[in-house]
């Protein structure tokens, strides 16, 4: 018997008749060589790792840390809760019989510790000590972590935890029980480390035993309910955790069980060749082999295990998440209903008529492995074939099975190149049937379609593949499928293919575009130098600089028009309008929840848990009872005024046209960005994503919003100086303004050193900002042709600092009095610099770096602290919390515009 995975010398492979499947049963049954009776698997991993890491139990462990910290919050938040739970449970159990408490006692303790040791035992004797050793390192971490957590609970819990764990011992009490029983948690995860769950018989007696020990101990007072679930939970998380960590045996079943399986069924095989798994991201469809008999035609076997079944969990289970429940399959089947389902759809199939395998036995390979026996089909997949085999007699006899499907509901979930095969004959086979279903909606038909038509497409273009279709199904029935003619309704495979080809033609527009350009310039030095002789340089006229700007602009946009290709998806829905001009296009709603509609609400739990730890430290009494409303309403009108400000200072460098009123509404919503990213980029990205849907091209709108910040970082350097050596000039006696400006100037004249001196750094900071700044300065030259432009942006940055400037000033006087005002140049000085750490600072809208900042200037320019604290929180509510909600409504009214 050779070893698995070695090719036979001086014999064909049985891998070699594998790859030509055609003629692999014309193969006289006598040519078949002795030693070809032996389990030899061609294909097959040679050696399979001895251990391996299940998604599952990392899902497990995180749902235990999960469960752990939620009753650790009930505890701590709900503790009139726990003390009535924990009178209502002493209440009931008191009346309880005492010889049954001391049986149940006797028997739970007893048992506890004999049903982890016989089940060892058995363990032992059918040779597996790497299921006891697993089990043994699971309850040693598991009574390690009940230490540490009876320590923690004793020294640094607060006390409502201390009181939902605890209880005055009955022996003592002035001691009090152990938060977590360090004998039943070890023995909790050993029992689930060694897979004590998946044998019924042993499961019931561990529930008995846990349910015996848990009333005996609540009724003698040892123990409280939360405690009781508490180490039920770290028994349970530590053992998945060390499942993960060190993995769990691997049972996948290898060649010779697979030949065994096929012999318990009934065939006798004599080779079986393992055949290469697609490159596909969703391959999860199990294990090929082509086997070959001693009598009989060959087989295609496939074998499907926990492992495999385990492959795109979690890509599975965010399409169940976002997608509605029509348009997504169960992301979590045991293999017992992969199994059914599979063999179901193959039956089905051929019951309405199609091409499919034909399922003629199924089979159990272990508690964790099932076989499916197909008869063997052969074929080359639509994807192997080349373009001019693909003829329209081959895609009419795909429509065609597919119609086959559709007379019964059968939808199929899955018309890629890899599920369509065709033999030598041409006859369409489908495969790949497994991802199915029976009695189908409208919708999962419609998808089906809308699959095929852009499969096909990707091979022979729009055209042949709508004609073909429409003379198949007929054109209502392609008309029908358009709302569903969109990415997220297509497979994995299928949208990574469309975004392949828009990379592509992107990078033919930029290559067009780019050669416009060079043929502009060099037509323009060709006309300024005549074709012949030296150029003669003389004054530029600004009429002519502006007419060649013009000219080159216009001749880059005729350039772009020209390259810009239509996608296959717009292709498709223009072929089917050409037929059924009536045809529905509006995409049909297949998204429960948004990414964007998801990530807003994370991003608004955010800021609500920033928000509500700011405000919980804060006594509202004194300061309502002792501030001046006028300048609160002051302040309010300069914090209102802002977004006026900000929207002129970025429209003041964007030459296309862009409604004023809506991106004052964008302002508005980027007081929710910035509470949920930091100032600097939630800003930036949200500013350049609305100027791309108000029809600013991307490139153009990233450079105007480059050289807003561009022309803001040089208005503020200059204000800050300029404010610096007036509040200089003003002999404060608490501070000395000059020696801070020096002192901040020296400071940033050594970390510019710093960065350009270390190449790590000066790597990095160049990447960041050429990225950033990128076509800003030909953005720069563009505005600068533009006065008017010019003025509303650097206006609009002087206006938007002096808003701020004069809330802050507001939020002093509202709290202080005369004797404790400061000049506007001193708070100019407090904000400017509390407002560049706060861009500079990583926490969402520089929370913790700007309060601090400016609460320190202002006391270090003469401000008590007294006025200074409750200052900062106005003026940080006005112009950070309370536009939140207004940023909130605001963000998705014109996220439901279209506008962001």
């Amino acid at each position: 018997m050779k070893q698995q995975g070695v090719h036979p010398e001086g014999a064909e492979s049985t891998s070699d008749a594998a790859a030509r499947p055609d003629t692999a049963a014309d193969v006289p049954e006598a040519e078949v060589p002795e030693e070809a009776h032996t389990d030899e698997v061609e294909g097959d991993e040679p050696l399979l790792p001895a251990r391996v890491h299940r998604p599952s139990d990392l899902m497990r462990l995180l749902v235990g840390v999960l469960a752990v910290m939620l009753l650790l919050g009930i505890a701590a938040f709900a503790h009139g809760t726990t003390s009535g739970l924990e009178q209502d449970i002493n209440k009931g159990t008191g009346q309880a019989p005492d010889l049954l408490i001391k049986i149940a006692g006797l028997a739970s303790s007893i048992a506890i510790l004999l049903v982890p040791v016989a089940f060892a035992i058995e363990r032992l004797i059918k040779r597996d000590g790497l299921r006891i050793a697993d089990g043994v390192l699971a309850a040693v971490l598991a009574h390690g972590v009940t230490l540490a957590t009876d320590l923690w609970v004793a020294k640094g819990a607060p006390d409502s935890i201390q009181e939902a764990l605890t209880q005055p011992s009955p022996g003592d009490i002035h001691a009090l029980t152990d938060p977590v029983h360090g004998y039943l948690a070890p023995v909790i995860a050993y029992m689930t480390a060694v897979g004590m769950s998946r044998r019924p018989r042993w499961r019931s007696v561990l529930w008995i035993v846990l349910l015996l020990d848990a009333f005996s101990m609540l009724v003698t007072g040892y123990t409280t309910p939360f405690s009781i679930i508490l180490t039920v939970l770290i028994g349970w998380t530590v053992a998945y955790g060390t499942l993960y960590a060190v993995g769990s045996p691997n049972v996948r079943p290898t060649g010779r069980t697979l030949m065994a399986g096929l012999r318990h069924v009934g065939f006798r095989p004599v080779s079986a060749a393992r055949e290469e798994a697609p490159d596909a991201a969703e391959n999860d469809r199990g294990r090929r082999y082509f086997v070959t008999l001693e009598d009989g035609p060959p087989l295609d076997v496939t074998v499907v295990d926990r492992e495999q079944q385990a492959q795109g969990f979690f890509y599975r289970a965010w399409r169940n998440l976002t997608l509605r429940g029509f348009a997504t399959r169960s992301s979590l089947q045991s293999l017992r209903q992969a199994l059914e389902q599979e063999a179901l759809l193959a039956y089905a199939a051929i019951a309405a008529g199609a091409n499919a395998p034909k399922l003629i036995a199924t089979s159990e390979l272990g508690p964790d492995a099932v076989m499916l026996v197909y008869e063997h089909t052969g074929g080359r997949t639509l994807d192997s074939l080349a373009d001019e085999e693909i003829t329209d007699e081959l895609l009419r006899n795909t429509w065609l099975q597919v119609q086959a499907l559709q007379s019964r509901r059968i939808a199929h979930r899955r018309l890629a190149g890899d599920a369509i095969l065709v033999d030598r004959s041409g006859t369409v086979i489908l495969t790949d049937l497994r991802g199915g279903e029976i009695a189908a909606g409208d919708l999962l038909l419609r998808m089906d379609v809308a699959q095929l038509v852009t499969t096909l497409g990707l091979r022979v273009g729009a055209e042949r593949a709508v004609a073909c279709a429409v003379g198949v199904l007929g054109p209502d029935a392609v008309a029908d499928c358009l709302p569903m003619l969109q990415p997220i309704a297509l497979t994995r495979s299928t949208r990574a293919t469309l975004r392949r080809l828009a990379r592509e033609r992107a990078q033919r527009e930029r290559e067009a575009v780019l050669e416009a350009s060079q043929q502009a310039k060099q037509a323009r030095l060709e006309a300024a130098g005549h074709g012949t002789g030296p150029v003669v340089l003389e004054k530029p006229d600004k009429k002519a600089v502006r007419a060649e700007a013009r000219a080159e602009k216009r001749a880059i946009d005729d350039a772009l028009e020209e390259a810009r290709e239509e996608d296959l998806l717009t292709q498709i829905r223009h072929q089917v309008l050409l037929i059924r001009p009536q045809a529905p296009v509006e995409p049909a709603r297949l998204e429960r929840v948004r990414p964007r509609t998801l990530m807003s609400f994370i991003a608004g739990a955010i800021g609500a848990y920033f928000l509500l730890t700011q405000l919980t430290h804060i006594e509202f009494g004194p300061l309502v009872a002792n501030a001046e409303w006028g300048w609160v309403a002051a302040a309010v009108l300069f914090s209102a005024a802002s977004y006026v400000a900000a929207a002129m200072s970025l429209l003041g460098f964007v030459p296309e046209r862009v409604p004023f009123p809506r991106t004052v509404a964008a302002q508005v919503a980027g007081s929710f960005v910035k509470i949920v990213a930091p100032a600097a980029v939630g800003g930036v990205a949200l500013n350049t994503r609305f100027l791309q849907r108000s029809g600013v091209r991307p490139g153009l709108a990233v450079a105007s919003v480059g050289a807003s910040q561009l022309f803001g970082l040089g208005c503020h350097i200059l204000m800050l100086l300029s404010f610096g050596y007036l509040t200089g000039t003003e002999k404060t006696p608490s501070l000395s303004p000059s020696r801070t400006v020096i002192a901040g100037l020296l400071t940033v004249a050594v970390l510019v050193l710093v960065v350009t001196s270390v190449p790590f750094l000066r790597k990095f900071v160049v990447t960041r900002v050429r990225s950033l700044f990128a076509g800003v300065v030909p953005r720069m030259l563009d505005v600068l042709q533009r006065p008017q432009k010019l003025v509303t942006g650097i206006g609009g940055m002087l206006l938007l600092t002096a808003c701020f400037v004069m809330c802050l000033d507001a939020s002093i006087r509202a709290f202080g009095d005369e004797s404790t005002s400061l000049s506007i140049a001193s708070v100019a000085v407090v904000f400017l610099a509390g407002n560049a750490l706060g861009s500079a600072a990583p926490t969402p809208g520089g929370v913790g770096a700007v309060e601090a900042t400016l609460t320190v200037g202002l006391i270090a320019v003469g401000l008590p602290k007294e006025v200074a604290a409750p200052a900062v929180l106005l003026f940080r509510l006005l112009t950070l919390w309370l536009p939140v909600l207004p940023g909130w409504l605001a963000f998705n009214h014109l996220s439901r515009k279209g506008a962001l």
